[in-house]
């Protein structure tokens, strides 16, 4: 008789690492957090913010601890990229790891916290050399959240509660790296009906003054017309 225990000890066991491709927004630019790394193999390099998953935890869940270790914040915008699985991606042994992207406000995470980790805001069209395959989860991350942003409006996420139309358009041309055009970019919003108009103006862009908008607690768009196309 086969003990089940006994086919699982013929497989070598690797590690499970999590490495998060954390994004803010700030300034018409999005950035992207790093860290020097601490220990080897490249130690003192740019590298993702990670960690390894824990024996009682999900790989969400792990996500979510490190984030709040870094960030101070337990609400964040998450999602899953994909797994990278190259035998020899990491030099030091075998390490499959899961990259999430995160969504997170700049003004509302704990700077202290980041500074303790040792982390930078980085632009994402000034990155530095990064260790291991880390270039390649960014470019992947980036390409989930451009289709993110082309099935659905995103914002709420990454900009302050109320803001106008040019500062999400500013936005929509930080995350997709190239200019949109202001008409339709407009009209194909306002289509969403997933935003208020607020009585207030941002009178810095404008004579007049720009209307603010806020998201419409639980609207949602249910239209799948791309909102940019990629």
């Amino acid at each position: 008789m086969i003990i089940m225990g006994e086919k699982y000890n013929k497989f070598s066991k690797y590690f499970v690492a999590i490495d998060c491709v954390i994004f803010g927004y700030v300034d018409d630019d999005l950035k992207l957090l790093l860290y020097h790394r601490g220990f080897e193999p490249a130690k003192g390099q740019w590298s993702l913010m990670g960690g390894f998953v824990g024996e009682e935890e999900s790989s969400d869940t792990a996500a979510r601890r490190i984030l709040k270790n870094i960030t101070g914040l337990d609400d964040i915008y998450l999602e899953q990229v994909q797994a990278f699985t190259n035998p020899d991606r990491d030099s030091e042994d075998r390490v499959i790891s899961l990259t999430y992207f995160a969504l997170i406000r700049i003004d509302k995470h704990k700077a202290d916290k980041v500074k303790e980790n040792g982390a930078h805001w980085w632009s994402l069209k000034a990155l530095p050399n990064l260790v291991f395959d880390h270039k390649e989860m960014v470019d992947k991350a980036l390409e989930k959240l451009q289709i993110k942003a082309g099935l659905e409006l995103v914002g709420s996420e990454l900009l302050p509660d109320q803001f106008t139309l040019l500062q999400l358009r500013k936005l929509y041309e930080a995350i997709f790296q190239k200019e949109l055009d202001t008409g339709n970019f407009r009209k194909k919003v306002l289509s969403l009906k997933v935003l208020q108009r607020l009585d207030e103006r941002n009178t810095t862009e404008s004579r007049r003054g720009a209307y603010y908008f806020k998201f419409i607690d639980g609207a949602k768009d249910k239209s799948f017309e791309r909102i940019v196309k990629i």
